[in-house]
């Protein structure tokens, strides 16, 4: 079977991207299951769409950072990737994330080919209704916490209905079916805590901001509960 030039080509940038020093030509066709002259003219390709492919035969190529991927490139189960993330964000995220998921698929869309347009909006991959929520405190106040990093000031409810009162810093926000876990290192327990955003009575920012940065938090989170990159 025919691989189509755009998947070629997609393959190629992937390959590059995996090697972080110049890789030799000949692990780059093997690795795209391509001829060694069918690469050098798909690098020659990329090469003239802007991608910063350094190097040359014998030597070895890298592809520099910052080359954006021509959206012509996506491929079929891509497109149906996008179309499916942005719908099931629309049903499970705080409003503003959920219009920020469609503001972005209709960018992709605006600057996609006729063919690959038309997946975007006939796309047969759905999300099913959620049970109703209850009211619970406003997602993307924070998501921008996150951002910023925000101490926030909360009072909760443990699943028993004692409150506790406490400062927190948020650093992740964890979306599973039925619920909304706020991921944070709290001052109180010296230890990281999760807390359950439907059991939120009231948060507020502290007015002021913590020491560590969020993604070292976030690391140190991972290698305590032996979590992958997905969660």
């Amino acid at each position: 079977m025919t691989v189509a030039r755009s998947e070629r080509l997609l393959a190629l940038l992937q390959a590059l991207r995996r090697h972080r020093r110049p890789v030799s030509g000949a692990t780059l066709a093997a690795e795209t299951g391509v001829s060694l002259r069918t690469l050098y003219r798909d690098i020659a390709s990329l090469q003239a769409q802007g991608a910063h492919i350094e190097g040359e035969a014998g030597l070895g190529y890298v592809l520099k950072p910052g080359f954006m991927l021509p959206p012509m490139m996506f491929s079929a189960e891509e497109i149906e990737a996008l179309v499916l993330g942005s719908r099931w964000v629309a049903k499970v995220a705080d409003g503003k994330l959920a219009t920020a998921a469609s503001d972005a698929l209709a960018k992709i869309a605006a600057v996609l080919p006729a063919d690959l347009r038309d997946e975007t909006d006939t796309s047969t991959l759905l999300v099913g209704p959620r049970r109703q929520q209850p009211v619970e405190i406003d997602l993307a106040m924070l998501r921008g916490a996150i951002r910023r990093q925000d101490v926030l000031h909360l009072v909760y409810a443990d699943e028993a209905g004692a409150r506790s009162t406490r400062f927190i810093w948020p650093f992740a926000l964890g979306f599973f079916e039925e619920v909304r876990v706020l991921i944070t290192w709290c001052e109180l327990r010296q230890d990281f805590r999760h807390f359950r955003t439907d059991r939120m009575i009231a948060i507020e920012s502290a007015g002021r901001r913590y020491t560590k940065r969020r993604a070292t938090l976030l690391k140190q989170w991972r290698e305590v509960h032996g979590m992958t990159h997905d969660m």
